[in-house]
C-alpha cells in the first residue's frame, strides 16, 4: 500500500467495548499478509467523555469541548481524518470541525449509503438507536435525505432498548439480550420497515443479520469498511466539510 496509506483517528471510549470491536473490524477487513499492510489507527479511548444522552436530554455536561479537544490531540499526533465509533456523538460534531482540519466520517453518512446498497428496495428504515440519538433527529435527517423514511421505535420499546443498551455496557452479552434485541428488530420490520439500522454501536455486540427477518446494518461494521478503504487509498479522503 506504500504511500497511499492514510492514518485514522479514532474517537474512542464511547463505549469501551464498542471501541475495540470497531478496531477488531477494521483488522479483520483488512486484506494484509504482514503487520505493514494494516490500518494505523490512533485511538484516544476516553471513557470518561461526558454522558451524551444526558446532555441532549438537558440532563448532563456538554461532551462537545471533550470530543473537540480529543479531535485535536489525534489531529496533531498525525491523524488524517477522525471517526467515532459511536453514533449519538455525532451530535456534536460541529464543536470537532471547529477544533480540527482533518475530515470527520459520519458514521450516521455510512449507515445511511450502507441501507441503499444493502436493501435498494427498502423506503421506510427502522432506527434502532439510543433516546439521545433519536431526539436529535440527527439520523432521521440523513434518511430524509437519502428519500428514506424512518420507523422509531415506541416509547415503550425505546425505554427497553436503553434497557438493554446499558445492560451490554455492563457486560451482558447474554442469550435473552440477544432475543429482546432481535424482537425489537422486528416490531420496526412488522410496521414496515424493510431494513434496520444498528444505530448504536452496542447493539452489535449481541445483534447480528441472522437474528432479523430484513437487512440488518450494522452502522459499525459501515464505518470500518469505510475506515479500511479511506485509509488504505482505495478510496480519497473527502474534502473537510
Amino acid at each position: 500500500m506504500g504511500n497511499t496509506q492514510k492514518t485514522a483517528g479514532v474517537l474512542g471510549g464511547m463505549g469501551p467495548e464498542a471501541t475495540v470491536d470497531f478496531m477488531a473490524k477494521v483488522i479483520a477487513l483488512t486484506d494484509a499478509s504482514c503487520d505493514q499492510d494494516h490500518v494505523r489507527m490512533l485511538v484516544d479511548h476516553n471513557p470518561h467523555v461526558p454522558n451524551r444522552q444526558d446532555a441532549i436530554l438537558g440532563d448532563g455536561e456538554d461532551p462537545g469541548p471533550a470530543l473537540a479537544a480529543m479531535a485535536a490531540g489525534l489531529q496533531a499526533s498525525g491523524a488524517d481524518f477522525l471517526v467515532i465509533p459511536c453514533n449519538t456523538a455525532y451530535v456534536y460534531q460541529d464543536a470537532i470541525l471547529a477544533a480540527t482540519h482533518i475530515p470527520l466520517i459520519s458514521i450516521i453518512g455510512v449507515s445511511v449509503a450502507a441501507v441503499q446498497d444493502s436493501a435498494p428496495g427498502a423506503d421506510r428504515v427502522g432506527l434502532l438507536a439510543t433516546d439521545g440519538c433519536l431526539r436529535s433527529g440527527i439520523y432521521q435527517a440523513g434518511l430524509e435525505a437519502a428519500g428514506l423514511a424512518a420507523e422509531l421505535p415506541t416509547e415503550e420499546e425505546l425505554r427497553e432498548l436503553m434497557t438493554l443498551v446499558k445492560s451490554i455496557k455492563a457486560g451482558e452479552h447474554t442469550e435473552e439480550t440477544r432475543r429482546a434485541m432481535a424482537a425489537l428488530a422486528e416490531a420496526l420490520a412488522s410496521r414496515g420497515a424493510g431494513a434496520i439500522i444498528a444505530g448504536c454501536t452496542e447493539i452489535p455486540l449481541v445483534l447480528d443479520e441472522d437474528a432479523v427477518s430484513v437487512p440488518l446494518i450494522s452502522s459499525t461494521d459501515a464505518l470500518a469498511e469505510i475506515t479500511v478503504k479511506l485509509a488504505t487509498g482505495e478510496i480519497p479522503l473527502p474534502d473537510c466539510l
